[in-house]
């Protein structure tokens, strides 16, 4: 019998259109979706069908947007196959993707999540508008090589590696200046570089006030004691302990997330199916790139 994983998208899987066919087909995600727009204080069906993509892709309402429409993926699946769901036995999400997990996992409730996610969003955005900065996905390079690279465009500002996605998929974040160098440095090493469309360097201390505000956020609802295991992205262990789990949530937007670790670590527990649920399939492919032959199964919005 198959050990059964969820995985979680986070900021960059929003897409406009995404959760329509969802809402259209489930009264339990259109519920979600009518919930959320009270709480947000805006119509996010409107917003994530319709756009526009300058809109949704803003860091304000992206992380609202990918955390609803991931748990109205999450009911599609519940709905569709619910032995599925009943058979997890541990979750992670990416970044973002965490506070879904977290939800699902039932450490704290929807409506606390969102509203969480929602001063987390707001929190990041003011932080990257305070410092000209931005991210930059370097492929094809070994991690020693990322990490000179790191190294000597530190000269030029603020740069660190954000996100150790796969083998060959890290993430640079920093001040725009040691960005530029960076991606020079690294394109001149043979990489192929991809600018990443967000607002700033997340995961690095340049979130440092966004850090401050998120902690009074959390501090402001109640978080209990996963019914499943949900890996941290800071350290790729789980956390029982509800002041642990706020903890290391703060952390998170400083530090770097450690996904191929989180991964490897679901492995290792045994997990031999993994479930990646919300818009897109970008967890999917990082995952074959970790254990080819790993099962995934995208329950994504189409």
């Amino acid at each position: 019998m198959s050990r059964i994983g969820f995985l979680f998208p986070g900021q960059g899987a929003q897409h406009v259109g995404m959760g329509k066919q969802i809402v259209d087909q489930y009264p339990a995600a259109d519920s979600l979706f009518d919930q959320a727009s009270e709480i947000l204080g805006y119509d996010l069906k409107k917003l994530c069908f319709e756009g526009p993509s300058s809109e949704l892709d803003s860091t304000v309402y992206s992380q609202p947007a990918i955390f609803v429409t991931s748990l109205a993926c999450l009911e599609k699946l519940r709905a569709d196959s619910p032995d599925v769901i009943l058979s997890c036995e541990v979750a992670a999400g990416l970044s973002l993707g965490e506070y879904t997990a977290l939800v699902f996992a039932g450490a704290m409730s929807f409506e606390d999540g969102l509203r969480v996610v929602q001063q987390r969003g707001q929190a990041m955005q003011d932080a990257a508008d305070a410092t000209p900065s931005g991210m930059a996905s370097v492929l094809m390079l070994d991690l020693p090589d990322v990490e000179k690279i790191r190294d000597e465009a530190q000269s030029a500002g603020i740069v660190e590696i954000a996100n150790y996605l796969c083998p060959g998929n890290l993430v640079l974040s920093g001040e725009n200046a040691a960005i530029e160098l960076a991606v020079e440095l690294a394109e001149k090493a043979g990489a192929r570089v991809v600018p990443l469309a967000v607002a700033g360097a997340f995961h690095t201390e340049i979130m440092k006030p966004a850090d401050d505000r998120l902690k009074k956020a959390l501090s402001e609802v109640a978080i209990t004691s996963p019914k499943r295991p949900v890996i941290s992205n800071v350290d790729a262990q789980a956390h029982s302990d509800p002041d642990e789990i706020k903890d290391v949530l703060v952390r998170q937007v400083i530090n770097p997330v450690r996904w191929e670790d989180s991964v490897r670590s679901m492995l290792e527990s045994g997990v031999d199916e993994f479930y990646e649920i919300g818009p897109g399939r970008v967890l999917t492919g990082l995952l074959k790139r970790i254990q080819r032959k790993t099962r995934c199964t995208a329950i994504n919005d189409s």
